[in-house]
């Protein structure tokens, strides 16, 4: 009954989450909030919050709307409920309510949040789409917004592989935004969930996605940046990272590239720099060692496993490694057909993603030993 109740205020015009604490602080529960006399609460409540809570109490079907919802497929929750994820409990001023469709991330398992630009490079694909196979490949969930490029790529990719992921929604959980990520979005259904703490049918509003960032963040244990211009809407994640208290890792790029400046800046100013997808992985366990893994997909080779087939350029890309640092030039200049450029980075990340090789510095790389 406290859910039904709990819905029932956050439903209310005008009554957002901090006079909702003020009057759960008082009575204890929304189903108190519901019952209370007026005069308790009118010290807490504007006159017009108070005319709300007033017509909302005597207009409002309790069973009626619930039972709306759930025939939706979307399930409920709030801070007093006990499937309210432990992780959005723990930072401040979480949300009071939550709805999903689909699942929730699970709280005893590692998690990671990998966010980006929208107009991403080939090579912030690349990455996005390498973290979110590894992810998957070693049983941890992946948490983004579904956003166009890096969010939504890392996820699309974690779900290719068969792993878990979750997607914070900036709008009502009964609506896909961006629509052209509606696949995703499906999938995203049967491989994890859609979450927000906005009601079923609040539309995209820019002014709703700074909140929705800070809900990414929280649901990660660690937040991972591949692409970000200097001033991005991405670094809003990051500084709800920070405020979190949570880890932060940047991708590196080139100096001359607009696109990793944000990033740069991050690891300049202490964020972890993400050499490889298993050097990650092996940080995110050490740093949570009383969190687990869920099992991998059936028929998925872990970072650990066996080696997956090279292609003539990734082998030949891998003879032309040392065990001492070579910039990508050089590696590049010792090939017989030299590739492209972002072939070659391509094949170099899958190398330090198989634990072939590895990555000393921004654009040099090393071979490592068996």
């Amino acid at each position: 009954m406290e859910k039904k109740y709990a819905y029932w205020l956050c439903n209310v015009p005008g009554v957002g989450d901090k006079t909702i604490m003020r009057l759960l602080g008082r009575f204890g529960s929304a189903q108190a909030v519901y019952e209370a006399d007026e005069g308790k609460c009118k010290d807490l409540l504007s006159p017009r919050q108070a005319q709300s809570l007033r017509t909302a109490r005597k207009a409002w079907d309790l069973e009626g709307e619930y039972q709306k919802l759930a025939k939706q497929g979307i399930s409920f929750t709030s801070r007093h409920c006990g499937d309210y994820p432990k992780r959005l409990d723990d930072i401040p001023d979480p949300p009071y309510a939550l709805f999903w469709k689909g699942a929730l991330p699970k709280d005893e398992v590692l998690s990671v949040a990998v966010v980006g630009a929208r107009d991403c490079s080939e090579y912030g694909k690349y990455v996005a789409q390498s973290l979110g196979e590894a992810f998957a490949q070693s049983g941890i969930q992946v948490v983004s917004g579904m956003a166009r490029g890096i969010d939504g790529i890392s996820q699309q990719a974690a779900l290719k592989a068969g792993g878990t992921s979750f997607a914070v929604l900036g709008c009502g959980v009964d609506i896909c935004y961006p629509a052209r990520n509606r696949p995703l979005y499906d999938a995203l259904l049967e491989q994890g969930g859609i979450l927000s703490p906005y009601l079923p049918g609040t539309p995209p509003a820019q002014s709703l996605f700074p909140p929705r960032n800070r809900i990414v963040s929280a649901l990660a244990d660690l937040v991972i940046v591949v692409e970000a211009r200097q001033k991005s809407g991405t670094l809003i994640t990051v500084d709800a990272a920070l405020e979190q208290g949570k880890e932060v890792y940047a991708v590196p790029g080139r100096l001359t590239d607009r696109l990793s400046d944000g990033c740069n800046r991050l690891i300049r100013q202490g964020a972890g720099v993400l050499l490889s997808p298993q050097s990650l992985i092996e940080d995110l366990v050490g740093l949570f060692p009383y969190k687990r893994a869920l099992t991998p997909p059936k028929g998925a080779q872990g970072l650990a496993g066996q080696a997956q087939p090279l292609s003539p350029l990734e082998e030949g890309v891998l003879k032309a490694l040392d065990v001492t640092s070579r910039s990508a030039q050089e590696v590049r200049g010792l090939l017989k057909d030299p590739p492209d450029y972002p072939s070659l980075q391509r094949a170099l990340m899958k190398l330090c993603l198989l634990g072939l090789a590895g990555q000393s510095a921004p654009g040099y790389y090393y071979r490592l030993l068996p």
